[in-house]
């Protein structure tokens, strides 16, 4: 079984960021979806879980939920298939109401775009071209330090 990743982000209004993300193409799995948090599905083992702020602070007990506006946590790259991919995927943002957080970086084999979502959170959205990629297997281990 391949490994699968959900990213867990606290949401001020559920519903805004369902409905934001739904205008972008994703979908929700309705059995992990309730009123407290939604299950979005980004890939067949990518999925992103939108949870109220009051709900996700049980997760953290102790802790503050970073305020976006002042700090990024995180950001979330997701790869696309092209370049013309990458720019799609943005128009959709700003359609949806979203806005594009920096300018585009184009370093050649690799090109990207980012965009925060209604709750601040950065999303990267990255084409890399496949001959630029170097086999695993012909990668050099990373040495463990001591």
């Amino acid at each position: 079984m391949a490994t699968k990743i959900f990213v867990n982000l606290p949401v001020k209004d559920l519903q805004t960021s369902m409905n934001f993300f739904s205008q972008l193409g994703y979908t929700f799995n309705k059995q992990f979806t309730d009123e407290k948090a939604a299950c979005m599905v980004i890939s067949e083992d990518i999925y992103a879980m939108l949870i109220t702020e009051p709900f996700f602070q049980t997760f953290v007990p102790g802790k503050e939920i970073s305020d976006t506006a002042k700090a990024k946590e995180v950001l979330v790259c997701l790869s696309a298939d092209s370049r013309d991919a990458v720019n799609r995927h943005i128009e959709k943002v700003i359609a949806a109401g979203g806005r594009e957080f920096r300018q585009p970086e184009d370093h050649g084999f690799m090109y990207g775009r980012s965009f925060e979502d209604p709750d601040g959170h950065v999303w990267e959205i990255m084409w890399m071209d496949p001959a630029a990629v170097v086999p695993q297997e012909a990668a050099a281990p990373v040495a463990a330090e001591a």
